[in-house]
């Protein structure tokens, strides 16, 4: 008898049951983001490219899968302004927007991504992108209306992850794990 009310509630409700596929040590599910893509900064002028999840090794990373709507964007503000805060190097560390702009109130498409544009030339370093036909969220399993944060060390592999708002005490433990993989892989800069 509990096995089938369990069943009728995972039916009733399957964004319960599987809110990420993230599973930690490993790499996170590929995903190839064709229509838009990453930002490209050149100069002043904002452009497009593809965008694959194999880009994600090469330095520690938080990672932030989120809709295109103000109230996802509010649900982690406060692991945003940690990060800002926190002023991490960024020659070993960048964070990672991507916006799934097919989840999104209808008609705001180009405020979205003008929003997007003006990060990416506020924040230079950092990596953004426009995830036009939901893709990531998808792949990944992700809940609509939300916004998910991954934690990767430098070989690209899956520390931490949280669909929806992270507690305070959830910001402080992805404040210290980035410090931690910060300071326990440094790159091997010694000549052969």
């Amino acid at each position: 008898m509990m096995l089938r009310i369990l069943a009728i509630i995972l039916i009733l409700f399957p964004a319960v049951a599987s809110a990420h596929n993230f599973i930690k040590g490993q790499y996170v599910a590929a995903v190839e983001i064709r229509d838009r893509g990453e930002l490209v900064l050149n100069n002043n002028d904002i452009g497009y490219r593809i965008w694959r999840s194999a880009k994600l090794k090469g330095k520690v990373r938080i990672v932030q899968y989120i809709a295109g709507r103000r109230s996802a964007k509010k649900k982690n503000s406060l692991m945003i302004k940690a990060v800002k805060a926190a002023h991490f190097p960024e020659e070993r560390f960048q964070p990672t927007t991507i916006v799934n702009t097919d989840d999104e109130f209808p008609g705001t498409d180009l405020f979205v991504v003008g929003k997007v544009e003006k990060n990416q030339r506020r924040y230079p370093w950092a990596q953004f992108i426009i995830d036009s036909d939901g893709v990531g969220r998808k792949s990944w399993q992700l809940n609509e209306d939300s916004s998910t944060i991954v934690v990767l060390d430098r070989e690209g592999r899956v520390q931490w992850a949280k669909d929806g708002a992270l507690t305070p005490g959830e910001v402080l433990q992805v404040i210290s794990l980035l410090q931690h993989l910060l300071n326990t892989e440094m790159p091997d800069t010694r000549k052969s």
